[in-house]
């Protein structure tokens, strides 16, 4: 009894990864200090961010034989820095088990919804290259 109520209950939980159907990104910004410090993070250029509506737009380039076996997540620190407007700081963690020398180039975006602050916008520092992007909503 006990085991089925807990199936119920944990069948309605929602993952914080998962990305809403309805959004046009391809995966969810995740928020974590210890995963901003500790995830991997595989030589990435960054060759282009821009935001289009709550999605953030990465074309990035890396080494490897295609690309296929990457993964990229956009890892937010959970600190907000009080300034006008605030600042958050987010970086890519590029996970390349990719072994080959072509250079390759993709792109992805990131459901960004879940870093707004207070007030209409935020600014999101992309420490791995040091660029920055204002996010209004």
């Amino acid at each position: 009894m006990f085991l089925s109520l807990l199936l119920a209950v944990c069948s309605a939980c929602e993952d914080p990864t998962v990305v809403d159907p309805t959004s046009d990104c391809d995966a969810l910004a995740i928020i974590s200090s210890t995963d901003y410090l500790d995830a991997p993070i595989d030589q990435v250029t960054i060759n282009s961010a821009v935001i289009n509506g709550n999605c953030l737009q990465f074309n990035f380039s890396a080494s490897g034989c295609s690309g296929d076996d990457w993964e990229l997540t956009l890892i937010d620190s959970d600190a907000i820095m009080e300034s006008s407007p605030p600042q958050r700081n987010v970086r890519l963690s590029l996970t390349n088990p990719e072994l080959c020398e072509a250079y390759i180039t993709k792109e992805m975006s990131f459901d960004i919804s879940n870093l707004q602050v207070d007030g209409n916008a935020v600014y999101l520092n992309i420490t791995n290259n040091d660029v920055q992007v204002l996010y209004e909503y």
